[in-house]
């Protein structure tokens, strides 16, 4: 796993009122501003693209084309508040577009890994500046003043006389004008942000609750057809054989063909293949394909048992690893140790399960192909399509609607790349692509089972001494190459390597562990499984030591300092990020420790059967500690009354999302660590909708859950990930705190 977001130049500049038209399809009239970005350092020989648009309509209407897809993280709000706080316009007065994928205009549009406002919060704030500069010397143009007189003001330019001017008076005057150099730009002070830091209600929440937001199911286009594809259920398998004459007879079926099937591993990009019903609605579509008679080779993964798997690899968790990070010497400390404790902790698969299933819609016509569907990545949808159709990516045009959920399974193409197959097929009339419940959750790409074995030696005054930490799951990598046998170090970095704290000997290993099923992210990756694992043992040595868990945990942190991991580790990716800017900084977890304590009343008397329990953990850049206070009753029910997270994201952007994401990152998290998980016998999934695959319920979810925020003014870091790891920790700390039974497995079964 390779991180990338990290932006090392952007660029403001004016442009023309043409490039936006052909960019954006829409008709601009005032001044139009193009904001670049890139991934490395431009050259002065390559033309200017704008990725990002802002216009001011005479009519003084803001325009702001969004470049990040919105998927219930308020993105789409966030982005374009930073633009409107520092440029001083009326947030009632903006208005935004959509972006179409394309990298060459819009640059990273990976709407995945927690990045998108660290990435762009200073480029952001550059050009909502640029405009207000901009729209100021354009008042001064017109009063015949010097522009320090003027100043922006909620949509207006104001004199110091006290005259006004409207934005949309001034497109005309700032439309003649040169944008000013980037070392020229004035920023805005923090004590003069309107929006920014503040709670802000998503922009797309009206048109969601009227019922007019267009997601990629709604998506209707003239004469279109409705298709749904039988693959085979076992990853990598393909057709044998097949009888379509049952399926025929259904009334309103078009068309019925086989889609090549790819094999395993394909990579995330490639459809399984299979067969292709066509049909007029999706119940002929649905019916004729109950009708199929199929016969499948089911591949090399035919045998695939997962409960077997997992055995085995706690068999091989116990032998050393491949190292990954090293330092002192743990089996000298293991040699010297007055005691030694050893855990091992076992993650299920998981779907991600999205409440909008995968869907979308294709038209391939002339040689050309456009794209309507809920994807994060469409840029990836863009070039994996083109490759599959053996065209130009300039001939297809990825139009991004709204996201009905996602968790990163819609990063990934295959799902857009089978319309356009089958669009192409059906060359000239438009096809949507509609997967059913049963095919989003037996045909993801699934979340790494996983084995974690920890291994601590303490000296006779308890003091821990030795840490080694085993990670055994399949690589996501393992679905695109049959070489990628072990966890890489990205996805060690999520969670395992990363390890924080001050423990004079450390060893954390790798374990081989090749894939046997599709394997994908997952809402905060390995963070999930390395979190539940770590944070469940800080618990086991908090009782060990007979120290309560915070102090256990400040104890552990170790003195206030940043932990020199590109040092201890070669090739150290910090989620895509300069260590430098972003280091690992334990002032920063002591800080959310004894906050989330402080606000949950942690210590508090408690009645019988009630426990709390703590965990803390960074990731995606941002420090969270969480605790959960449970019961459970004599008849073994639990019952969450309270959950707390203190977070540190460094400076907000939009209140009110952070709160929104941890609230609804908790339920999430809950689905696996107390319900659902994918089993796998003969090679295919044993639970196949809603009534097997279990996700967290309204009599799961905590009676209250609190966010409490840490102010900072330390750059932007990641909140749609974050929420996750935890919480399955500190869940299972609260119920062995309120039991005196130890979980070591997900989901916790109490029964």
């Amino acid at each position: 796993m390779k991180f990338t977001s990290n932006l090392e130049k952007s660029v403001v500049r004016k442009i023309d009122r043409r490039s936006f038209l052909k960019a954006t399809g829409i008709t601009a009239t005032g001044v139009v501003l193009g904001l670049q970005w890139s991934c490395s350092p431009s050259k002065s020989t390559t033309p200017f693209s704008p990725n990002v648009y802002l216009t001011i309509n005479p009519d003084g209407t803001v325009m702001i084309v969004a470049h990040r897809q919105e998927m219930g993280t308020g993105i789409r709000t966030g982005l374009p508040m930073i633009i409107a706080d520092e440029m001083e316009a009326d947030w009632k007065k903006v208005k935004l577009i959509q972006a179409i994928g394309d990298e060459k205009k819009y640059g990273n549009q990976n709407t995945d890994g927690s990045f998108s406002v660290r990435m762009f919060f200073e480029p952001m704030r550059k050009a909502g500046a640029t405009a207000r500069m901009m729209l100021e010397q354009a008042a001064a143009n017109l009063w015949k003043v010097d522009v320090s007189e003027c100043k922006a003001n909620n949509h207006e330019v104001v004199h110091s006389s006290g005259k006004k001017i409207g934005f949309g008076e001034l497109t005309d005057e700032a439309a003649k004008l040169t944008a000013p150099k980037e070392e020229a730009i004035v920023l805005k002070k923090k004590s003069a942000w309107k929006y920014i830091g503040k709670a802000m209600n998503l922009y797309d929440v009206p048109d969601i609750v009227k019922g007019t937001a267009v997601y990629g199911i709604d998506v209707v286009k003239p004469d279109m057809k409705y298709a749904v594809i039988l693959r085979c259920p076992v990853a990598g398998g393909k057709v044998k054989s097949f009888s379509d004459t049952e399926a025929k007879k259904i009334e309103g079926v078009i068309k019925i063909f086989e889609m090549k099937a790819s094999g395993f591993p394909a990579g995330l990009d490639v459809p399984q293949g299979g067969v292709v019903v066509v049909a007029n609605s999706t119940w002929s579509a649905i019916s004729a394909r109950k009708a199929l008679q199929v016969e499948w080779d089911n591949g090399i993964n035919g045998s695939y048992d997962s409960v077997a798997y997992l055995n085995e690899l706690k068999q091989k968790a116990k032998k050393k690893g491949d190292p990954r990070r090293s330092n002192g010497d743990v089996e000298m400390a293991g040699k010297s140790a007055s005691s030694m404790f050893e855990s091992t902790y076992v993650t299920q698969h998981l779907s991600h399960a999205p409440m909008e299933s995968p869907n979308a819609t294709a038209l391939v016509i002339d040689g050309k192909c456009e794209i309507w569907a809920p994807v994060q990545h469409p840029q990836w949808v863009r070039d994996s399509v083109a490759g599959n159709l053996g065209m130009d990516a300039a001939n297809v045009t990825v139009n991004v609607t709204l996201l009905g959920g996602a968790f990163g399974r819609k990063s990934k193409p295959d799902f857009a790349v089978e319309a356009a197959m089958v669009a192409k097929e059906m060359m000239g009339t438009p096809v949507k692509v509609m997967w059913t419940r049963e095919d989003d959750l037996t045909m993801d790409f699934f979340h790494a089972c996983s084995v974690q074995n920890i291994r601590v030696t303490m000296d006779k005054d308890k003091n821990v001494t030795g840490w080694t930490h085993r990670s055994a799951f399949p690589p996501i990598g393992g679905t695109s190459n049959t070489k990628e046998i072990q966890p890489s170090d990205g996805e060690l970095g999520l969670g395992a390597i990363d390890f924080p704290f001050d423990i004079p000997n450390i060893s954390v290993e790798a374990i081989e562990s090749p894939a046997r099923t599709r394997i994908g992210w997952l809402r905060s990756v390995s963070n999930i499984q390395h979190a539940f694992a770590i944070g469940s043992m800080m618990d086991e040595i908090a009782s060990l030591r007979k120290v309560d868990p915070v102090k256990n945990l400040l104890e552990l942190l170790g003195p206030d300092r940043n932990v020199p991991l590109n040092e201890l580790i070669k090739d150290f990716q910090n989620y895509g990020e300069p260590i430098e800017k972003y280091p690992t900084n334990t002032a920063r977890m002591r800080k959310v420790i004894e906050l989330v304590a402080e606000k949950s009343g942690w210590g508090k008397d408690l009645p019988k059967g009630h426990g709390m329990g703590i965990c803390a953990h960074r990731s995606f850049l941002t420090d969270v500690a969480c605790v959960v206070h449970v019961s459970v009753d004599d008849a073994g029910k639990l019952t969450i009354h309270e959950a707390h997270y203190a977070v540190d994201c460094g400076q907000v952007v939009n209140r009110n999302s952070v709160i929104q994401q941890f609230e609804g990152g908790f339920v999430f998290a809950l689905g696996g660590a107390l319900k659902g998980h994918m089993s796998f016998k003969d090679g295919h999934s044993e639970q196949t909708n809603f009534d097997t695959y279990n996700v967290a319920r309204m009599e799961d979810a905590p009676m209250l859950t609190q966010v409490h925020i840490v102010e900072s003014d330390e750059v932007p870091t990641g909140v749609g990930e974050p929420p996750v790891p935890p919480v399955a920790p500190a869940l299972a700390n609260a119920i062995f705190a309120a039991t005196g039974k130890r979980y070591r497995e997900m989901p916790i079964r109490l029964s």
